[in-house]
């Protein structure tokens, strides 16, 4: 008799696979494919960080260059980009600097979404951490109450835990959005920064920008991916 079981698995794994793998993969493809160096643009991605920031009356925050990802850093008042994007110059650099300097002004204004967001980005490290805990003492919770049930439970709950950071990132995906089309895209057409022609390329950019974070935050599926074989017994 003709068992479906391990089709639907593989197709199961394989759209997993992609739906971890798909969005971190789009937006390397976009950076990378407009980051190619263009001398005729008119400064690097940090030259022109700085120039919005000044423009925005926040000569207060720095800008810095990073091996952790472009974004900005609330805590230390700073736009981080990375090498690529801070020193260099191309449709990219451009773009994503105009983007976490719009981060920047979303603080500096206080704007209700970005501190929403930051109150809840800011719970997220113990939220793993109990996630990591839960997760950990599932094995020992089985083996001295001796109940599949309330071990199963328990994996549940790390495994929602640990799922909360897609969430968080999804539900304040309108921040980033903003970030990219209601400031840093006007910002670069008033300024003529970019010409008429390259907006459509920094369009893409600024979509990839926006679902940067959202992309890294499916990457923790892999964690509960990870957790579920070491824990299968």
């Amino acid at each position: 008799m003709f068992n479906p079981m391990p089709i639907l698995l593989a197709v199961a794994g394989l759209a997993l696979l992609a739906l971890v793998f798909g969005p971190q993969l789009w937006v390397r493809r976009v950076l990378a494919k407009y980051g190619t160096e263009r001398p005729d643009l008119p400064g690097t991605g940090a030259e022109l960080a700085r120039h919005l920031l000044d423009e925005a009356n926040l000569p207060s925050v720095t800008v810095e260059d990073t091996d952790k990802g472009d974004h900005y850093d609330p805590e230390a008042q700073s736009v981080r980009l990375s090498l690529q994007h801070h020193d260099g110059r191309s449709v990219a650099a451009v773009a994503v600097a105009a983007h976490e300097v719009s981060h920047a002004v979303q603080h500096a204004r206080g704007e209700p979404a970005f501190m929403r967001r930051l109150a809840l980005v800011r719970q997220l490290g113990w939220v793993e951490r109990l996630a990591s805990v839960v997760l950990l003492l599932s094995p020992l919770v089985f083996v001295v109450m001796k109940s599949p049930a309330l071990f199963a439970l328990e994996i549940l709950a790390g495994v929602l835990l640990l799922g909360i950071r897609v969430v968080v990132h999804l539900v304040t995906l309108p921040v980033e959005f903003d970030a990219s089309f209601g400031k840093a895209l006007p910002a670069l057409i008033r300024g003529r920064y970019l010409s008429a022609g390259d907006i459509p390329a920094a369009q893409n950019v600024l979509k990839a920008a926006a679902y940067t974070y959202v992309a890294a935050a499916l990457a923790t599926l892999l964690d509960v991916m990870r957790w579920v074989r070491v824990l299968r017994f």
